[in-house]
């Protein structure tokens, strides 16, 4: 039987960023970032991409695969799962935020929610609920502690 081929998060995020600057560059609405303050933006870029590479190592370290849906083998909770149970999609987004304040116009803040909504609909919700069931009780006490987001 041929697996289903499944759309991955990056996918979502490189289509967000197109979107992105699409719409800065056809329909801007308004300045609300000067050039001079856009470049603030490249703080939560290169944090958002720090953030995802420390949760990667994460993974790595635990031996557990990094794709979606993939039979999980490890639970992290350490580093920064410690603060959030989704790092790697925080710092997704963190890096969309830079991202749109360094284009500096109103409208590529227009599909950073609908990201966010993908990820929650499309992942998150499955990968708790395939963690649960993996890990049980365990999983249960992390949940209760770590914050899906911040």
């Amino acid at each position: 039987m041929e697996q289903k081929r499944k759309v991955v998060p990056p996918v979502y995020f490189l289509l967000t960023m197109l979107l992105m600057a699409a719409l800065d560059r056809v329909l801007p609405v308004t300045r609300i970032f000067s050039l001079a303050w856009a470049h603030l933006g490249l703080v939560p870029t290169v944090l958002g991409t720090l953030v995802c590479v420390h949760a990667w190592f994460g993974f790595a370290r635990a031996g557990t695969p990094v794709v979606p849906f993939e039979r999980s083998t490890a639970l992290v909770t350490t580093g920064l799962y410690r603060f959030t149970r989704n790092p790697m999609y925080m710092g997704l987004v963190l890096i969309l935020v830079g991202v749109a304040t360094m284009l500096g116009t109103a409208s590529p803040w227009l599909p950073i929610p609908l990201f966010v909504w993908i990820i929650q609909a499309n992942f998150i919700h499955g990968e708790e609920r395939f963690l649960e069931e993996l890990f049980g009780e365990q999983y249960l006490a992390y949940k209760s502690r770590v914050r899906r987001w911040l």
